[in-house]
C-alpha cells in the first residue's frame, strides 16, 4: 500500500511511526537476526514496539543479501544476533545487516550477540595459532557497529579486545535467583573447573552455600576432559554444578560421577549458554539430574528441552538495558555496581 501523495519509502516510515506502540521509543529500532528471532520478538514485546522489517535472501551460490524495509536514518538501532548454529552464516548475516544499517545512515549501530563465538580462542596458549576472538572483535567494529552487549563472555578480557564501547552483561542472577526460590536444603555449589572457580564463588556467596571445585583437564586440543577430583566435601550434600556453557555434555557427565562418587545426593546444573552439540541431549538425560537450567542466549529447539530442564528467557534483562542505553541511563545500577 502506497498513501496517495508520498513514495513508497516515505509511505514505509509513515507506517512505522504509526505502529510504534510505545511513543518513548520512537527513535529506536529493534531488528532480529535469523538466529534471534524468537529471543528478538520477546525483547520487542517487552518493549512494546515491532521489530523491524527486513528481508534476508540467500541466493545459490551461498551469497546473503539483505534489504531493510523501513528507513532507520537517524534512529538508535538495536541488532540482536546470537552466534549460534549455524555459526558462519549467522555471524556473516550480522555483519552484513551492520553494513546495511551504516549505509542507510543510523545514528548508533548497537549489536547485541547474547553469545559469543570463538570466545575460547582469546589467547596464543600454543605455538602458531590464532586469537580469533580478537578477530570477532575487530570484524564487527569494521563492520560499522558503535556498541556491542552480551551475555556471559567466556573470559572478561574478551571486553579488551574491542575499541567501541559495550555492556557484558550476565545471566548470574536470573539462574541464580530461580534456584534461591527452591529453598534447597544442605545445598553445595560446585565450580565445573578451576577456570569457573571465581565465578563458583559469587553461586556460593549468593546461596549461601559452601564451594567445592572440580578439578579437570583438557586432555588435547578437541576440548575432551576428565573429571578427577573433587576439591571440598559433598558427602550428603545436594549439589549445585555451575559452568558457562555446556556444548558435547562429557565435562558434565565427567563431574557429575565425581560428585556422585564422592556421595553427592540431588544434583542440579545451571549453565548460560546451552550450546548442546552431538549427542548431549542424550548424556544430560542419562544422568537422571535433578533439573537442568539454562538461559535462551541460544535457541534451545523443543526436541532438545528435556523434562527436568528449565529455560529461563534473558529478553527481560536484555529490554531493560536497552532502554537504559537508550535513554543514556547506567546499566551499572541493575546490578548494584
Amino acid at each position: 500500500m502506497v498513501i496517495p501523495g508520498t513514495t513508497h519509502l516515505q509511505t514505509q516510515e509513515m507506517l512505522q511511526a504509526q505502529n510504534d506502540q510505545n511513543p518513548r521509543f520512537s527513535g529506536l529500532r529493534l531488528f532480529c537476526g535469523s538466529a534471534s528471532q524468537a529471543l528478538g520478538h520477546e525483547i520487542a514485546s517487552y518493549l512494546k514496539i515491532r521489530p523491524g522489517n527486513y528481508t534476508r535472501t540467500v541466493f545459490s551460490n551461498e551469497n546473503i543479501f539483505i534489504r531493510l524495509n523501513e528507513s532507520v536514518r537517524g534512529k538508535d538501532v538495536y541488532l540482536v544476533q546470537t552466534m549460534a548454529s549455524p555459526i558462519h552464516d549467522n555471524f556473516m548475516e550480522m555483519l552484513i545487516m551492520i553494513d546495511a544499517l551504516k549505509r542507510d545512515s543510523a545514528k548508533r549501530i548497537n549489536v547485541i550477540f547474547p553469545y559469543m563465538a570463538y570466545a575460547r580462542s582469546d589467547k596464543k596458549d600454543q605455538p602458531r595459532v590464532p586469537i580469533t576472538a580478537r578477530l570477532i572483535a575487530n570484524l564487527i567494529e569494521t563492520a560499522g557497529a558503535n556498541r556491542y552487549i552480551t551475555v556471559d563472555l567466556h573470559a572478561g578480557q574478551i571486553q579488551g579486545f574491542f575499541n567501541i564501547p559495550g555492556d557484558a552483561l550476565t545471566a548470574f542472577y536470573l539462574l541464580c535467583d530461580h534456584i534461591k526460590e527452591k529453598n534447597i536444603e544442605n545445598l553445595a555449589v560446585a565450580a565445573a573447573d578451576l577456570g569457573f572457580a571465581k565465578q563458583g564463588r559469587n553461586w556460593a556467596e549468593r546461596l549461601k552455600a559452601p564451594l567445592v571445585i572440580v578439578e579437570k583437564r583438557r586432555r588435547d586440543n578437541t576440548g575432551a576432559s576428565e573429571a578427577l577430583t573433587i576439591i571440598g566435601d559433598v558427602e550428603g550434600k545436594n549439589v549445585l554444578l555451575v559452568d558457562d556453557e555446556v556444548l558435547t555434555g562429557g565435562s558434565v557427565v565427567n563431574a557429575v560421577n565425581a560428585l556422585r562418587r564422592a556421595g553427592a545426593r540431588d544434583i542440579y546444573v545451571a549453565f548460560s549458554h546451552a550450546l548442546l552439540s552431538g549427542s548431549a541431549v542424550e548424556k544430560l538425560a542419562s544422568l537422571h539430574l535433578k533439573e537442568i537450567i539454562v538461559s535462551n542466549t541460544l535457541p534451545v529447539p523443543q526436541e532438545k528441552i528435556l523434562p527436568n530442564m528449565k529455560v529461563l528467557s534473558v529478553a527481560p534483562l536484555l529490554a531493560e538495558v536497552i532502554t537504559r542505553a537508550h535513554e543514556g541511563r547506567s546499566v551499572g545500577e541493575l546490578f548494584n555496581e
